[in-house]
């Protein structure tokens, strides 16, 4: 069975599936197939029932688990199809050489508080207002034990527990988690080398008609081993990166653990694979022209920290008018809090950096102009847009102020849609279906697989 043939059976998803939709279909799948079993691996921070499924009985162990930001369910999809497919062909299944464990959801809690934009048709202003994301220390991609310098974490959350064991039992040859971005190109990160991985990714993606993410990285401190495509990090890069930007305490600032990618090298070998696809629900073909603009990159860099900080100054005047009649330990007042603290102690160092680092010298090209006049300032728009969730959280804790709250709501509601709408009036963006993006998602991984099979 070549490749084309696995992706054509795609189905076109239309929506998201719930994690009670999700959590139903895995149930379903273990009793109509006998190579199939589902297990109860743990509970979440809100004792829910968090569910593997276990494929397969190869010699090599794969993990992959999807939700690993509860923003990025497309991950889920793409385990709901590869459930499936699996179930359905086990000479293909055996083939393979693996045992196949599938985590449709490891954030199920933090997944339930997006539920709210995964049905009917996905725009950008719906996905805003449904928004969540918690902060660094409460994502369980980032809460992995680590000591490395002034850091110093050890507070894995329940659901980082739950993959933890996973990796000390099966130490997997291959694993995946499987994120995804909002706006932008598809990207990979892998752990190392391998084959003609590389190439074959690009061409793939190339392929499928989308573009590779060819703006800024993710973070500074992401190597770039090929277009599109970056080593996969821990939290050792961002604390040197934060070093060199002149903060003296870097651990004061992260306050968080490493990633799973980290972890599992601590005691596997190059035989082990980590890997990672980020792909967009929309995007702009700007993203992938590299052809070059007449305008400063340096000048575009500080530009758009001067529009974020402006965003900035004006969530944090909104969230101090609310605080008092918040419930200081719900995940939504946590995570605006980490935000407003974490973009005000960076902001000034930011800035300093961008005027003096020769990092972003000479012209832009068209992708980094896209990605600084845009991409960049959407998401620090996401995070500020949980503020009006958290006005809902006040008025729920504070009914005899409600018209109060009310009226800041409403008005902080339509500031930010009206930034949202201006922001993506300089756009032409595309949603992309669903099926497409799943296609991505599991045609990177059987490419990569098919790479790591080489020179055995």
């Amino acid at each position: 069975m070549d490749l084309k043939e696995i992706l054509d059976q795609i189905p076109e998803y239309q929506e998201f599936m719930t994690i009670a939709e999700l959590d139903a279909s895995s149930k379903n799948l273990a009793r109509e197939f006998e190579n199939v079993e589902l297990k109860e691996i743990g509970k979440s921070r809100e004792s829910r029932t968090i569910y593997c499924l276990k494929i397969g009985a190869g010699e090599k162990n794969a993990l992959l688990f999807a939700f690993p930001h509860p923003n990025e369910p497309i991950g889920s999809m793409s385990l709901e199809f590869l459930s499936c497919f699996l179930a359905k062909n086990p000479d293909f299944t055996k083939e393979t050489g693996y045992t196949w464990y599938l985590i449709k959801a490891i954030d199920i809690d933090g997944a339930i508080l997006n539920e709210g934009w995964f049905k009917g048709e996905y725009n950008p202003l719906k996905y805003a207002k449904n928004y969540y994301r918690p902060a660094t220390f409460e994502q369980v991609e980032w809460t992995f034990p680590v000591k490395y310098k002034k850091l110093s974490f050890n507070s894995p959350l329940p659901e980082t527990r739950v993959l933890m064991e996973l990796l000390n039992n099966l130490k997997p040859k291959f694993m995946y988690s499987l994120h995804n971005s909002s706006f932008g190109g598809v990207y990979f990160l892998i752990s190392h080398e391998k084959g003609n991985l590389y190439i074959d990714l690009v061409n793939f993606v190339t392929r499928e008609n989308l573009p590779l993410h060819l703006g800024e990285p993710e973070l500074s401190s992401m190597k770039k081993l090929h277009d599109g495509i970056f080593q996969s990090t821990g939290i050792q890069e961002l604390y040197d990166s934060l070093e060199a930007e002149g903060i003296e305490n870097p651990q004061q600032v992260l306050k968080m653990g490493t990633s799973s990618f980290d972890y599992l090298k601590n005691f596997t070998d190059e035989e082990h694979f980590s890997f990672t696809c980020e792909i967009p629900y929309f995007y702009d073909n700007r993203i992938g022209d590299r052809s070059l603009t007449e305008l400063e990159r340096k000048d575009l860099r500080l530009e758009s920290l001067e529009y974020i900080k402006k965003i900035y100054i004006h969530s944090k005047k909104i969230f101090r008018s609310i605080r008092k009649y918040c419930n200081k330990n719900t995940r939504i007042y946590t995570v605006v809090e980490n935000y407003l603290w974490r973009r005000g102690s960076a902001l000034n160092l930011q800035i300093h950096e961008a005027k003096t680092s020769s990092y972003y010298d000479g012209k832009a090209t068209v992708a980094q102009t896209f990605d600084l006049n845009v991409s960049k300032r959407w998401y620090d728009l996401l995070y500020c847009s949980m503020i009006s969730r958290l006005c809902n959280e006040a008025i729920s804790n504070h009914p005899e102020n409600e018209v109060e709250l009310t009226i800041v709501k409403k008005n902080f509601e339509s500031w930010i849609e009206q930034n949202i709408k201006e922001l993506l009036s300089k756009t032409k963006f595309e949603v992309i279906p669903i099926q497409k993006l799943v296609r991505i998602q599991i045609g990177s991984a059987f490419i990569t697989l098919e790479n790591l099979s080489l020179n055995k």
